[in-house]
């Protein structure tokens, strides 16, 4: 599966652009955007490459459902580990 994921132009050279998404800093390729793109802007990513400007208020949205997905990945990695480490603990802890 892809997923391009919306992020915001904070300074732009020509066809490259840095972009920011939750604090990471990035360099990308604005050379599959036809549109002016201009500092300030949100753009969808995907493997470096600028594919599509998209509005505010939908990089906005989506970048909270794909921070309230992390916490739910997170969550549910650290049951995981916990249940593992229970069964190891309740199996005398023997590993193979």
């Amino acid at each position: 599966m892809c997923l391009a994921v919306p992020s915001k132009i904070i300074s732009k050279d020509g066809l490259l652009a840095v972009v920011d998404v939750f604090g990471a800093r990035r360099e990308i390729s604005l050379t599959l955007v036809p549109d002016q793109m201009e500092v300030g802007d949100y753009v969808l990513v995907h493997a470096g490459f600028a594919i599509s400007k998209v509005d505010e208020e939908y990089a906005l949205d989506t970048l909270q459902l794909l921070k309230e997905l992390n916490e739910v990945m997170a969550e549910d990695d650290k049951k995981a580990l916990c249940d593992s480490e229970q069964g190891e603990a309740s199996a005398g802890g023997a590993k193979a």
